[in-house]
């Protein structure tokens, strides 16, 4: 059998580097997926609070959690002009989630947050923000008013919500006609929960 002859052809690093996806050429996997699943981003820029809506000293942060859901409005006469119609925040519905995106509990009227182990958590509002985008609902600082269970929420003692996406009420579609109708509107946030400092 007469010998086999192999040809030798250079190979380019780069197309190694865009065929392997970052394997090989000596780029490290580990650089590619940094600020993902290995080194997950916070969920929130604690340091971009607004004074307004800052914890006092002495708290500490607790737990992140992002929501997902709507605010629900539902149509209202005006307080100062019964005549005219608004439409008026009844209630939150969303789902909340850990910074893995696992889900964490659930987010109602009161306000309530209520975990998977059972514990809630009833906030009061006591300051808000604007939030920087205009077609999106503030910023709050909420004070721990009740608690249930003996979970995570249990040792709530503040709450924020910030990064709001969406969220505001509709600006039109109500008026008497639509008397008591209730309407959902999507929004996304963060909130961050606090306790006191051991």
């Amino acid at each position: 059998m007469p010998p086999t002859f192999y040809k030798i052809i250079p190979i380019n690093c780069s197309i190694v580097f865009s065929l392997l996806m970052l394997s090989g050429c000596g780029v490290s996997s580990k650089t590619a997926i940094a600020g993902t699943m290995e080194s997950p981003q916070p969920i929130a820029d604690v340091a971009a609070i607004p004074d307004s809506i800052k914890v006092p000293n002495g708290e500490q942060l607790l737990l992140k959690a992002s929501a997902k859901g709507s605010q629900i409005y539902i149509c209202k006469p005006k307080s100062e002009s019964p005549e005219q119609y608004e439409w008026t925040f009844k209630a939150p519905d969303a789902v909340l989630l850990n910074e893995q995106g696992q889900d964490l509990g659930k987010h109602y009227a009161g306000p309530t947050w209520e975990a998977k182990d059972g514990s809630k958590v009833v906030g009061k509002l006591k300051s808000k923000a604007d939030a920087p985008q205009e077609d999106a609902i503030p910023w709050l600082l909420l004070k721990a008013q009740s608690h249930e269970g003996n979970g995570i929420f249990r040792q709530v003692n503040w709450i924020q919500r910030i990064n709001t996406v969406g969220g505001k009420a509709p600006v039109k579609g109500c008026d008497k006609s639509s008397q008591n109708q209730e309407i959902p509107v999507n929004y996304t946030a963060d909130y961050l929960f606090y306790n006191i400092k051991q």
